[in-house]
């Protein structure tokens, strides 16, 4: 008599009981697979280099021996008195002169930016354009949010100080550059704020200029995923806000210097003045 086994009954497969590390068949072995990521990768940086100092010591030098060669050159022609004099129109003096379409007359053209998250302090970054690597990073002893509250005003100045060092207090006295001052005290419409400090871009502070390299005018939010920070933390420290404007930058002198926010769309709209002064 031929006995037949009765065939035992599989379960059925359940994802809730399915194995918690899958793997995939390798050279012999097993291998885990790597954990999916939650959060939008970051775009590559690509921003460009600004000029070096190196660079800017050549072009000095070489403003200043095309100076000397037409220097030499006057001095070697004839010294002639007109017989007449004509009388010429002398332009009045007053502040920083303007065109007509608002620019400052002589000033250099930069890239200013306001960012930050609306809980955590806000950093200005200045670029000479808005694809290259910042020149100044400073961080405002202030909120983001608080400090777009207060770009609502009709006109926001800024005045950053910063003390001038004394006469033999050490090496290389006098040969710093006024942004390159690592400590400043911060005044916001003539109120003190605390301090504002130059700080080395980080991989956050590069990603937004990254994220923004194509943005000349603007005001906006960088969604929290981008900047690699889950739900939980976003909600802690907001979103991150950003404005970003053309400034005219203008040299007063070897301790101060201004940058005056250019309006797009004419006089409408807060204007924005940031002042560096070494006292």
């Amino acid at each position: 008599m031929v006995h037949y086994a009765t065939p035992q009954s599989t379960p059925p497969m359940s994802p809730l009981h399915a194995s918690a590390t899958p793997r995939i068949p390798g050279a012999g072995a097993y291998s885990e697979l790597p954990p999916p990521s939650p959060h939008t990768p970051r775009p590559p940086i690509t921003l460009t280099a600004p000029p070096s100092k190196k660079k800017q010591r050549r072009t000095a030098a070489r403003s200043l021996r095309a100076i000397r060669a037409v220097r030499a050159l006057f001095r070697s022609l004839p010294i002639l008195a007109p017989a007449c004099r004509f009388h010429g129109v002398l332009p009045r003096h007053g502040g920083p002169s303007r065109m007509h379409d608002g620019h400052v007359s002589g000033a250099s053209r930069t890239t200013g930016t306001l960012f930050g998250y609306r809980k955590a302090r806000v950093t200005l970054a200045v670029q000479e354009t808005s694809g290259s690597m910042p020149i100044l990073l400073l961080e405002l002893a202030m909120q983001t949010g608080r400090f777009m509250q207060e770009m609502g005003a009709e006109h926001l100045r800024v005045a950053l100080e910063c003390e001038k060092k004394p006469p033999g207090a050490g090496a290389g006295i006098g040969r710093t550059r006024l942004l390159d001052e690592p400590l400043w005290t911060a005044y916001v419409n003539g109120r003190k704020i605390g301090y504002a400090m130059r700080r080395e871009p980080t991989e956050d502070d590069l990603t937004v200029m990254q994220l923004l390299r194509t943005v000349s005018v603007g005001a906006g939010v960088l969604p929290n995923d981008v900047m690699g920070r889950d739900a939980a933390e976003g909600q802690e420290a907001g979103d991150l806000a950003y404005m970003r404007a053309r400034f005219d930058r203008v040299v007063g002198s070897r301790d101060s210097e201004s940058l005056y926010m250019l309006n797009p769309d004419g006089n409408n709209g807060p204007e924005l003045s940031i002042f560096f002064i070494r006292i």
